[in-house]
């Protein structure tokens, strides 16, 4: 008997030692499954930059319609205000007055001028035109009768200025 009672204290110790590796290994691997973290802040800095707004492109085509006379009919001049900017821009007010080029005054005629004319107020659809995008309109001009000789004013090209703002 005594070789069955050392038997079943062996198998003892092997059940024993068998439960301590099974609860061994379940608290490794619970361990493993954990999660742990630090917690904390920061700050940092970084910057960016802004473009400007560009002026528009106006472009203007021939005038159509019959040549003027005095207080005869108008002619009628299409024109295109192009957004050269890459971002939207607002177009608010379309001008147009008879002009030169750079907007001085028109007196390359003498006994005509700005005075025998009236343009209109131009037609266009105001508000916001897109990077690169444009806004077509048109405005009329005629020739006023001034009850005075206007024979200086007999084949001339007359000039417009238009302003986009």
């Amino acid at each position: 008997m005594p070789r069955k009672g050392l038997m079943l204290k062996l198998q003892m110790r092997k059940k024993r030692t068998a439960i301590i590796a099974v609860a061994a290994v379940l608290t490794l691997s619970g361990a493993g499954a954990a999660f742990a973290y630090w917690s904390s802040t920061g700050t940092g800095t970084g910057s960016a930059t802004t473009g400007q707004s560009t002026a528009f492109a106006v472009e203007s085509q021939p005038a159509t319609g019959d040549p003027m006379t005095p207080g005869g009919a108008a002619q009628t001049v299409a024109f295109s205000v192009t957004n050269s900017n890459t971002g939207d821009q607002e177009l608010f007010s379309v001008t147009a007055i008879v002009a030169n080029s750079d907007g001085s005054a028109w007196t390359s005629v003498p006994g005509c001028s700005a005075d025998d004319y009236l343009v209109g107020t131009p037609a266009i659809a105001y508000g916001q035109i897109d990077g690169g995008g444009h806004a077509d309109g048109t405005v009329t001009i005629a020739m006023r009768e001034t009850r005075t000789n206007q024979d200086a004013c007999q084949n001339v090209v007359v000039p417009l200025y238009v302003v986009a703002s």
